[in-house]
């Protein structure tokens, strides 16, 4: 990071920047930070960040994430918290890339060559690195040694559950048949799991051309219930977690109004009667839950493209590096 733990300490706020899914991954980020070190944390779209005159403080910490570093959008980010004296780091895959010799800092994320357009194991790797961040800068506050080794130990089991995750894509494939026939379709997470569901939808949209939407489910019945009916295909991202009551209790009411409901889930989570389609996924720890949660919304995206006919490595109308505005 180029940052001593002095430097690091003296941060009270962390900002992430990105651009579609490295935004969303920031927004799993900023929740990392804040449930490991306690510092407020927070991301924004990078490419409208420098559009609105943005207050650079020196005490906040910029990070600043893309998979092929020359993303035009956030390397005009990095530019303008420089000319405003702020520190700013990078995470991005590509060694030597623009973004990666502007910043203060960073972290290359080593996930190696990614063809497609749409970002995955580079997401995955994005992730990771704000895992081990968020832990850094836990110990350098107030995080305990039980905690820290907890959180670390997860971190080394993540490769082996997100193999697990791939040893079931056939039963993955077999629901997606049922998406790819989905004209529209909901995504919703709520608190960590939320960014789940925006990089769900984004991929949707993305490679198999479903539209897609993602929403906090707490949302839901401000709104966008009102557009539940059988048609419409909702993919509810329900963890083992302290609110896994409240999110069951989200599913009842889309199924209550003739919804199709697609739940990514933990094998703990009891759904009782209620007609739904049920992907499991393995536990790990709640801050790092977003990790391996994301990968089934990528699969089915994936086979829901494959289904379709689609290219999903070309993506219409879309480039591997936005170097244009």
């Amino acid at each position: 990071l180029n940052l001593s733990p002095r430097e690091l300490r003296a941060f009270r706020r962390v900002k992430f920047l990105g651009c579609g899914s490295a935004y969303y991954v920031g927004q799993i980020g900023a929740q990392m930070i804040e449930d490991l070190a306690r510092i407020p944390a927070d991301a924004e779209p990078a490419s409208e960040f420098r559009y609105r005159n943005p207050i650079i403080e020196p005490d906040t910490l910029y990070v600043v994430v893309s998979q092929s570093g020359e993303t035009a959008d956030t390397a005009f980010a990095v530019l303008e918290i420089k000319r405003k004296g702020g520190t700013v780091i990078g995470a991005v895959n590509v060694v030597g890339s623009t973004i990666a010799r502007e910043v203060d800092g960073g972290i290359y994320l080593h996930a190696g060559p990614e063809i497609a357009v749409a970002s995955t194991k580079a997401l995955t790797n994005m992730a990771m690195a704000f895992g081990m961040l968020a832990l850094h800068l836990g110990r350098l506050h107030d995080l305990s040694y039980a905690d820290g080794e907890r959180i670390s130990n997860a971190l080394k089991a993540i490769p082996e559950q997100i193999q697990a995750i791939l040893d079931s894509e056939p039963a993955i494939a077999a629901i997606a048949q049922r998406v790819a026939k989905a004209e529209n379709a909901f995504f919703i997470g709520r608190v960590r799991q939320y960014p789940v569901a925006r990089e769900g939808a984004q991929k949707l949209k993305e490679i198999s051309y479903v539209h897609a939407e993602a929403y906090p489910t707490s949302e839901l019945k401000h709104g966008p219930l009102a557009l539940i009916d059988p048609a419409m295909l909702t993919v509810a991202v329900v963890p083992d977690d302290e609110l896994a009551s409240r999110n069951i209790a989200a599913v009842e009411q889309v199924r209550a109004r003739g919804g199709e409901v697609v739940a990514i889930t933990h094998e703990a989570v009891e759904f009782g009667t209620i007609a739904i389609e049920r992907i499991v996924v393995p536990k790990t720890e709640p801050e790092l839950d977003p990790i391996l949660l994301i990968i089934p919304t990528q699969l089915l995206a994936y086979h829901a493209a494959l289904v379709l006919g689609h290219d999903v490595d070309k993506p219409r109308n879309l480039a591997k590096s936005v170097t244009v505005e």
